[in-house]
């Protein structure tokens, strides 16, 4: 069984400081047993990040759009599963305004840090919580899931401009904690590619963006924010075709000469 001490010695191994931010994509079955479920692996997580900052994603991108098209801070339920479902009620833990794409977050900044996510106006904006994770130089970890689960990597598209991206307007309610109503504009993912983020992994792990531990039973990429932007820029501007709108292998010439300081 997976304890609290079993998860700060493995942030403790891969370089965690408890000042970092460190945002986490789950797959609890994968995890294996843990003690308290998915509240312990929360406190194991907040207990170490004493001066930082945990985030846990709760969208709700499934169920929130033109048809139904109310998203209650208070009420809507996570899309993504068990970890999700739980981090976005517990007491202790902000969660975000952001009406698909919602992030609660753990510890002393975490409500500043999630302030005003109901303005974004699509899911994932530079300047917005996700995009804001690269001035943070935040870790991701992939607890049992690949790359295709990063919504990170939607962040940097947004930040590159990458066409095709997103829907047309559409608007949206969204309801605040205290229970008021604020009307959004907001243009969803149309085509986000996600389902192709794996053709990044060679190029990942060359740069050091991507390296791997283990906790419990599962593998878990840890992904670097900076590392990870500069490639992403790096093979968007060598490329002519989109990267990601289908399976493909990433010419190694794109990366090859890249360094592990991030640049030539």
């Amino acid at each position: 069984m997976l304890t609290r001490a079993d998860i700060h010695q493995f942030l403790k191994e891969n370089g965690i400081q408890s000042t970092d931010t460190v945002l986490v994509h789950t797959s609890m079955r994968a995890i294996g047993e843990v003690e308290g479920g998915c509240d312990g692996l929360i406190d194991g997580f907040v207990s170490y990040l004493t001066d930082g900052l945990f985030l846990v994603p709760t969208h709700t991108w499934r169920d929130v759009g033109r048809e139904q098209p109310v998203y209650d801070v208070r009420e809507t339920l996570p899309c993504i599963g068990a970890l999700p479902t739980v981090a976005a009620f517990r007491k202790d833990g902000f969660r975000s305004l952001h009406p698909t794409h919602s992030i609660t977050g753990f510890g002393k900044r975490a409500a500043a840090y999630l302030a005003g996510e109901e303005n974004t106006g699509s899911p994932c904006p530079p300047h917005g919580a996700w995009g804001r994770l690269l001035e943070e130089k935040a870790k991701i970890l992939l607890l049992g899931v690949g790359l295709t689960r990063n919504t990170y990597i939607h962040a940097v598209d947004e930040m590159l401009g990458l066409p095709g991206r997103l829907s047309e307007p559409i608007s949206l309610t969204v309801i605040d904690h205290e229970g008021r109503e604020h009307q959004v504009i907001f243009r969803k993912h149309d085509q986000g590619g996600s389902e192709y983020f794996d053709n990044y992994r060679l190029p990942m792990i060359y740069c050091d963006a991507l390296t791997f531990g283990k906790l419990g039973n599962a593998t878990v990429g840890i992904f670097d924010t900076v590392k990870g932007t500069e490639m992403l820029r790096r093979l968007w501007a060598e490329t002519d075709r989109d990267l990601c709108r289908g399976d493909m292998v990433i010419p190694e010439a794109y990366y090859i000469e890249w360094n592990k300081e991030g640049s030539k």
